[in-house]
């Protein structure tokens, strides 16, 4: 019996089934569940109804996916919702607070411009896994949760603002929201941005994590000439340490356009943070002094404001590939065909560089600019993974870096691990 742990890919006929993906993928102590849309899994279409019953038919697809799997709704640590109409969030709410009436889960909610067939909503979930995947070898039992919530950040009554489990933080996604006041911060995108990253902080110095253990940050911006400014203040935050200075350490990095934002905000930052305490049970010998291991490789294009991989304990956190090829820096001659072979080329490259597979993925996040590329990308995407593992989410987006038609980044299981500092 092998002592790493498998990918373990899962489907219930009580879900949509698509031979393209699997519905849930599990790797150590995390499931990756696939977005799921208000699509009914008997008839395979969109259920009759408004935002209401579609919002409903996401959430009933998710619980029957958990439930599949032996696990249920308070398992799940993270919630991503996408809509096409930032109005139809209250309506989204208002089903959501029906499936996690005790328990919240961390959150993330945008508005985007589009959804595969023609979907108001679309939603996706992040389930504990206390069993682990080592084949026939529980790993450390059941794992608990940790909550929290601090003043210094803003609170919701929808979300908490970080959920632990296991060996990964997942922070909510922070809006410029002053803590004091409630209220968007004063300003544009620069003060803006700034609040953000200084919400993410505030909520990681409560729990007395350092800033440089963020291992992945996705940035949604409502208007995709504002990232330069971004840029700037992000810039001031990483490296935040001595020590991660003297290894320019950035975490690796998503970017996406939404065509909306609750509150009107022009900005949203996501945070996904290592945990090296791990949580109960874990044996002490078993979960301190992990460290983070970024890599770049020259067969991928590089960037100075995100790192290609970082890996922590038994994940890989992939940055945003766009279809650029890394010996000219420019984005690939062709259409979607070529540009979606080029990002896929990329993270394989970046993969490779690091020792694993493709194989290891568990999970893969296509931007697209036109959402009516999906056949194209689909024909492409199957070369790569012809076994349908990886759990997957689509959505459309209004505008790329460089003007691409294409953006995936993607997380893989680490087997190996991450070692501890000696």
């Amino acid at each position: 019996m092998s002592n790493n742990n498998a990918v373990l890919a899962r489907n219930t006929e009580k879900a949509p089934i698509n031979s393209l993906y699997s519905q849930t993928v599990a790797f150590s102590h995390y499931n990756n569940l696939s977005a799921q849309l208000p699509v009914d899994p008997k008839s395979g279409k969109l259920v009759a109804g408004g935002i209401k019953e579609q919002a409903e038919q996401c959430f009933k697809n998710i619980e029957a996916i958990v439930d599949s799997i032996d696990h249920v709704m308070n398992d799940i640590v993270r919630i991503t919702v996408f809509v096409k109409n930032i109005k139809d969030v209250d309506a989204v709410n208002e089903v959501y607070k029906t499936f996690f009436s005790s328990y919240l889960p961390t959150q993330t909610i945008v508005a985007v411009d589009a959804l595969p067939m023609n979907a108001l909503v679309q939603i996706e979930a992040l389930v504990s896994n206390g069993e682990g995947t080592i084949p026939g070898a529980p790993q450390a039992g059941d794992l608990i949760k940790l909550t929290n919530n601090t003043e210094n950040a803003p609170m919701s009554s929808l979300s908490t603002q970080t959920v632990a489990f296991s060996h990964y933080n997942n922070i909510s996604a922070q809006l410029p929201i002053d803590p004091k006041t409630g209220r968007l911060v004063i300003g544009g995108i620069t003060e803006q941005a700034r609040q953000c990253l200084k919400n993410i902080k505030a909520i990681l110095e409560s729990i007395d994590v350092p800033f440089d253990d963020i291992v992945k940050i996705t940035v949604f911006l409502k208007d995709f000439s504002d990232l330069e400014a971004v840029n700037e203040v992000y810039s001031t935050f990483f490296p935040d340490s001595s020590i991660a200075r003297a290894v320019a350490y950035v975490p690796a990095r998503t970017v996406v356009a939404v065509s909306d934002l609750p509150m009107g905000a022009l900005v949203q930052i996501e945070a996904v943070v290592s945990h090296g305490d791990g949580t109960p049970p874990q044996a002490i010998e078993d979960r301190h002094g992990l460290i983070i291991e970024a890599n770049n490789t020259e067969n991928a294009p590089k960037c100075s404001l995100s790192t290609q991989t970082v890996a922590f304990s038994h994940y890989n956190n992939i940055s945003a590939q766009l279809p650029v090829d890394p010996k000219t820096n420019e984005i690939v001659a062709g259409g979607i065909k070529e540009q979606t072979e080029q990002c896929l080329k990329n993270i394989k490259a970046i993969v490779e560089s690091v020792d694993h597979v493709l194989e290891d993925t568990v999970k893969i996040n296509i931007f697209l600019k036109n959402i009516e590329d999906i056949e194209a990308v689909n024909e492409i995407y199957a070369k790569f993974y012809p076994n349908g593992t990886p759990a997957r989410r689509i959505v459309g987006v209004s505008a790329l870096q460089k003007n691409a038609l294409i953006q995936i980044d993607a997380i893989l299981g680490n087997a190996e691990g991450t070692p501890p500092i000696k």
